[in-house]
Formats: structure tokens, C-alpha cells, sequence
């Protein structure tokens, strides 16, 4: 079973969120998949595909197990996303701030 890589205390070295940084920490064999992604995304998805390589990319430098690894990649890791975490909270503050403050008709 593959070890972890450990870098020091603080996990593996610090990554911009840039996208010549990111391109630069691919591997070689999925470079190609991180330009197609960027060069596919329209302005509003830009971000998030940077996101997701850049997470991948700190995947890569710390690997998990294969099995753990290939779930998150496929999004059918247990838990779910930061995007549905956000948003139920967000959806909880609503329901909450309406029952303390409920809008006259």
C-alpha cells in the first residue's frame, strides 16, 4: 500500500491558485485534460475547474490510497461537497432568520 508524502509540518509546499502555477504542477499525462478544462469553461465556470485541478494537484502530491483517491476524483467519495455544505447552511440561515423575523403581509 502506497505511503503518504510528507512534507514538514505544514503538508506539501504551498500552490497558487493560478492557472500557469497549477499547469506546472499537472502531471504531464493529465496536462492536457487541465488546458482542454480550462479552454471548455465559460466565465462563469473558470474558477471552478481551477479549483478542482488545483485540489487534484495537491492530491498528487500527497497521494491517498487508490481506492480513496479515485473516489474523490469521481465526486462518490462519502460526505458531500463544499457547494452542498454552503448551501444547506445557507438554506438553514434563511429558515432561521424567517421563523425570528417573519415578513408582514
Amino acid at each position: 500500500m502506497p505511503q503518504p508524502v510528507h512534507h514538514g509540518d505544514g503538508g506539501p509546499p504551498p500552490l497558487p491558485r493560478a492557472q500557469n502555477a497549477v499547469a506546472a504542477a499537472v502531471p504531464p499525462a493529465n496536462r492536457m485534460g487541465f488546458y482542454r478544462g480550462m479552454g471548455e469553461a465559460d466565465e462563469t465556470e473558470l474558477l471552478g475547474v481551477l479549483r478542482r485541478w488545483w485540489l487534484r494537484v495537491r492530491l498528487y502530491a500527497d497521494p491517498l490510497p487508490d481506492g480513496i483517491r479515485t473516489d474523490i476524483e469521481a465526486g462518490t467519495a462519502p460526505g458531500q461537497s463544499a457547494d452542498v455544505t454552503l448551501r444547506q447552511v445557507a438554506a438553514d440561515r434563511e429558515t432561521s432568520t424567517s421563523e425570528r423575523c417573519p415578513r408582514s403581509r
